[in-house]
């Protein structure tokens, strides 16, 4: 299979090109750490400003462990997780369907622990989700990789701040 630009059409078309086609790696990393890290910004104040009592997320530990769950283990574990069902989901709907389950579950999973986690965290996911599909073209592990990275970059300012680094 060539690799070509995917949602061409949809609400995916609205993201930057460099999300939607599999050419160089580094750049689709960096625009999607930029977009995802700024939308879940931009998510948190909005949330914040609407609804400041909602509890937020708790982490038990702090340290260069935490710094490395949350910048390597959560970023490769989720990534491979989002993998497999996102896998599965396309077999069974289009792309863009999928993509938007795939933000919508995880969002699900991160309300769990906190619910206003959960609605800062499904827009990461959706630019995960399309960088896991797009990059998929190129293989299953480049899909993992370029996904993984981006989500690493993502954690890593909150990582800082919650392992207490910094």
């Amino acid at each position: 299979m060539t690799a070509a630009l995917m949602f061409e059409s949809g609400p995916l078309r609205l993201l930057p090109r460099p999300l939607r086609e599999p050419r160089r790696a580094w750049f689709a990393i960096l625009v999607g750490w930029l977009l995802s890290f700024g939308g879940s910004v931009l998510l948190s104040l909005t949330a914040q400003g609407l609804a400041p009592q909602l509890a937020k997320p708790e982490f038990a530990l702090s340290g260069p462990l935490m710094f490395f769950l949350l910048t390597v283990f959560a970023p490769v574990t989720e990534t491979l997780i989002m993998a497999l069902v996102l896998t599965l989901l396309a077999c069974f709907i289009p792309p863009t369907a999928a993509v938007l389950a795939s933000a919508l579950l995880w969002g699900v999973a991160h309300s769990l622990q906190a619910p206003i986690w959960g609605l800062i965290i499904w827009w990461p996911f959706l630019i995960f989700s399309t960088l896991f599909l797009v990059w998929r073209q190129r293989g299953i592990w480049v899909g993992v990789a370029v996904a993984a990275s981006a989500h690493a970059l993502h954690n890593l300012g909150p990582a800082l701040i919650v392992s207490k680094l910094v």
